[in-house]
């Protein structure tokens, strides 16, 4: 499919009344949405909803599935239907502005709405598309992505059978409901002294009031299936993740979302010249389906995450990573490194940060994080637990991202890299971050801020 889609934002503020009370809530919506086609107004268009919702008291609450129907002309209204998790409750919300040639600007800007769970209606609102602030950054945050439709081709095997190689396969992904975090890892690992290949693996679930579990599988012979990830009984493939693992079971379909993020070079997935390369084949995904484990069901519907891809010589001689979904289709992914190379490994941390921001993503060449015009290391990371950090600059933009991994919710588990060198992986899915963007306006200004709670997927390793 080559079709050029849409993308846009949406911010609405209004008010919300729940069944049985006699006073209105401040409520906030912030959407956005991405079509797969160019939007023709004369007909009816459909967009995928993400983005969260704020009510008093809760801030920030994720929608978890969502779809608006553009039809201003053939049906004469715009329809968003949407679900997020409150209080543990599912709640779906079904809104519409009824378009009216008498009075256009009030139907266009006007959207009231109800809440239902469980088929049972539980209130009402309003929200309003504010022009006089909201119309300039709504048509500014229009993009007309083509696509690349090569993000299932992204999962295939890139192993050629040469000695000394590791290749990945992960999914990491957040519970909307009960805050669980949960981590499914497929590995090939390629030893350098050329025996058998194997592969093997863990999942692992990290429950908000709970301790960490999981389970590990293989070592298993490895047949090179033709996409995706195979060993006995577990499969990694587009759109599907299976397996099972001493006492935990997942079967989960997944619905990505966005183009691939390249977090290193482009060309550095294409032609394997670095140590490694760390790619997401879609920047976003949804997730639904179940995770089983000691007994327990985690059930899960449109839990935000992402699966991603590494291929390389093994593990760096420190590495840091983090995966935070921002919202509305924003995500930050960072990859922070000590190469074991004889020249890199007296270097601090390289650096590579890719934000993709409203369809955008900065710096604009991954490149630039690591190797800055004032030479080696212009972006900066301190490696350290429970809190590490990257800074720096790239243009008119600065950022700087604090990672917290609680001790309570980071697992700690050993393996060994192609070399037989043991390593050992610190990874919390339930980790804090904190995100300032700042631009420069003649002295530096906070542009964006983003606060996770429990929500952004790190880790921390080292040989």
């Amino acid at each position: 499919m080559n079709r050029r889609g849409t993308v846009f934002t949406e911010t609405m503020p209004g008010r919300l009344r729940f069944a049985g009370e006699d006073h209105d809530h401040a409520a906030r919506l912030h959407l956005r949405a991405e079509t797969d086609r160019l939007i023709d107004l004369r007909r009816t268009t459909t967009a995928r909803l993400t983005g969260r919702i704020d009510i008093a008291g809760h801030p920030q609450v994720p929608v978890t599935d969502g779809e608006m129907e553009i039809s201003p002309l053939a049906r004469r209204r715009i329809r968003y239907r949407l679900a997020f998790t409150l209080d543990g409750r599912r709640i779906e919300l079904d809104g519409w502005k009824s378009i009216s040639a008498r009075h256009p600007l009030t139907s266009m800007t006007v959207l009231p709405y109800v809440l239902h769970a469980g088929g049972e209606r539980i209130g009402e609102g309003t929200l309003r598309f504010p022009v006089a602030t909201g119309l300039v950054p709504f048509l500014a945050s229009f993009r007309f992505p083509r696509p690349e439709q090569d993000g299932d081709r992204h999962l295939a095997p890139r192993w050629k059978g040469e000695p000394g190689r590791t290749e990945v396969w992960y999914t990491t992904l957040t519970d909307p409901a009960t805050g669980t975090g949960a981590w499914i890892h497929h590995e090939l690992t390629a030893p350098a002294d050329g025996s058998a290949p194997f592969a093997h693996g863990w999942a692992a679930v990290f429950p908000a009031d709970g301790p960490v579990q999981h389970a590990r599988f293989g070592p298993a012979p490895w047949n090179r299936p033709a996409e995706g990830y195979e060993a006995p009984g577990i499969l990694a493939g587009p759109g599907r993740l299976t397996g099972s693992a001493e006492t935990f079971s997942w079967d989960l379909s997944e619905r990505p979302a966005g183009a691939p993020l390249y977090t290193f070079p482009r060309w550095s997935w294409r032609h394997p010249l670095l140590p490694a390369a760390q790619i997401l084949p879609a920047a976003t995904a949804s997730y639904d389906g179940h995770i089983t484990h000691d007994g327990q069901k985690l059930v899960l519907r449109g839990a935000p995450g992402a699966s991603a891809r590494i291929y390389g010589h093994g593990n760096a001689q420190r590495w840091a990573w983090l995966h935070a979904d921002l919202g509305q289709g924003d995500v930050l992914e960072v990859v922070a490194a000590v190469s074991r190379r004889p020249v890199l490994r007296s270097l601090p941390p390289l650096v590579f940060l890719r934000l993709r921001r409203a369809g955008r993503t900065w710096p604009r060449r991954p490149e630039r994080t690591a190797v800055g015009w004032a030479g080696i290391g212009r972006f900066r990371a301190r490696l350290d637990l429970p809190v590490w950090t990257v800074t720096g600059r790239a243009g008119l933009r600065r950022i700087h991202v604090e990672v917290t991994q609680p001790a309570a919710h980071t697992l700690t588990l050993d393996y060994a890299d192609p070399d037989g060198a043991p390593a050992i992986c610190r990874n919390s899915e339930r980790a804090d971050a904190v995100v300032r963007l700042e631009r420069w306006w003649g002295h530096w200004r906070t542009e964006a801020t983003w606060n996770l709670r429990g929500t952004a997927h790190a880790e921390v390793g080292a040989r």
